[in-house]
């Protein structure tokens, strides 16, 4: 009997054992997902808990009750990979061997990666909110802030859900407006990035959204360290941002057994072919969601629509064939914007998010780089679709490649 091993238990490599196990013969072949504990989160839910939307109930589950049946579930730390034994070292001295191996234990925020991030002010005038805990946090500190400097900073690119720091943004402006409060809160927003995003046409959308908001825009802003004593953020370049409120993503990077393993580079990212998923180092080795290394955003879309490609590939490869699908980084997000609205972004490793219809060509119903309602209502949908139908591999009727139909590059103002 063969065996796939998939570290990780979160939306990629519960959707991969899932999906395999309808697809593997059960007397050939044994499905293994490693993870350190047994609580899935949906991690999209912590963007609203400051605000006082959703409840743990509601973002937290047992892993193990969202695997098949016929999925062996172990809970254990992950003390390294040999890949030349195919085998994993789990903390406490158990060892597994593989066929396959499928590394699917995603990204995580990392505070200790910047100096006096988890100073004295940690969790009291710092916070984050990509961790149940920090959001939770937040929520509690939110309640008593009523004026003063409010800063959005991201600490370094890539991260978990690249648009989640603008929603944030978007969503604190609107929050505030409705209590009465905007006029006593200067809100800043500091990014690594030239801009409000990563892609042209999407960034001067966001940016002007933020203009429209009075939010100011601080670009290009490498931190160098956090003074928590003078509630300042400093620059590699010597700039300083002042903060009463700091709301901040910290550096995001993979599981440290990928580092101790050899398999990952600076950031513990899994270096594999964009389009296969395939470490370029070992050909029993696939990385899947945020813990590979491919250009794409680090969004569950994104390990949605590499898993519909790699199943398929994955079969191939096993009896000994090409894999002839290819993932083309496709992805769509979600851009809560405030007011119950917000917009949408569809794009690949090749295509910039532009204007126009999803999915249904010049139908819709959702509006891309538009706010609407609709919009809105999709992503708080989305919730329901992650829990019964994403995670258990039910078909979910959106191409895994993205479409270049409805869309249309935006109009040049004259």
């Amino acid at each position: 009997m063969r065996t796939l091993l998939v570290l990780g238990g979160g939306t990629a490599g519960t959707m991969v054992a899932n999906r395999l196990r309808h697809r593997l013969d059960t007397s050939d072949w044994k499905i293994t997902v490693v993870d350190q504990d047994d609580e899935h989160h949906y991690q999209p839910g912590y963007l609203f808990l400051p605000f006082g939307g959703y409840t743990r109930d509601q973002l937290v589950k047992s892993r193990h009750t969202l695997l098949h049946d016929g999925i062996e579930m172990v809970t254990a730390e992950i003390e390294r990979v040999d890949p030349g034994a195919q085998t994993v070292a789990l903390v406490g001295g158990r060892e597994l061997s593989y066929d396959y191996l499928v590394i699917a234990t995603g990204t995580t925020p990392r505070p200790d990666q910047t100096p006096g991030m988890l100073g004295s002010e940690w969790r009291r005038s710092i916070f984050d909110f990509y961790t149940l805990d920090g959001a939770s946090a937040l929520a509690e500190a939110l309640k008593t802030f009523d004026r003063g400097r409010l800063v959005v900073h991201i600490t370094e690119m890539p991260i978990k859900c690249p648009v989640a720091p603008l929603e944030f943004t978007f969503l604190a402006e609107a929050w505030l407006r409705e209590r009465g409060l905007r006029d006593r809160v200067e809100l800043v927003y500091v990014t690594p990035l030239d801009g409000a995003f990563t892609q042209p046409v999407a960034s001067e959308r966001l940016g002007a959204m933020l203009a429209e908001r009075k939010i100011h825009v601080e670009p290009d802003f490498m931190i160098e360290s956090i003074d928590d004593e003078r509630k300042v953020l400093v620059s590699y370049d010597e700039r300083e941002v002042p903060f009463d409120l700091l709301v901040t993503i910290p550096l995001n990077m993979g599981a440290d057994y990928v580092a101790r393993s050899g398999l990952g580079n600076e950031l513990n990212y899994v270096p594999v072919d964009k389009h296969t998923l395939l470490s370029t180092a070992y050909d029993t080795i696939f990385a899947l969601g945020d813990a590979s290394d491919i250009p794409a955003s680090k969004a569950g879309s994104v390990a949605h629509f590499a898993v519909d490609v790699f199943v398929d590939n994955f079969l191939e490869h096993i009896e000994g064939r090409p894999m002839t699908g290819s993932f083309d980084g496709h992805a769509n997000c979600f851009v809560e914007s405030g007011d119950d609205k917000a917009l949408l972004i569809d794009f690949n490793y090749d295509t910039q998010p532009l204007p126009g219809k999803y999915p249904l060509p010049y139908v819709g119903p959702l509006s891309l780089l538009k706010e609407t309602r609709a919009n809105h209502l999709g992503k708080l949908a989305f919730r329901h679709v992650y829990w019964n139908v994403l995670l258990p591999g039910r078909p979910v009727p959106l191409p895994a490649h993205m479409s270049m139909a409805g869309k249309h590059q935006p109009e040049k103002e004259a």
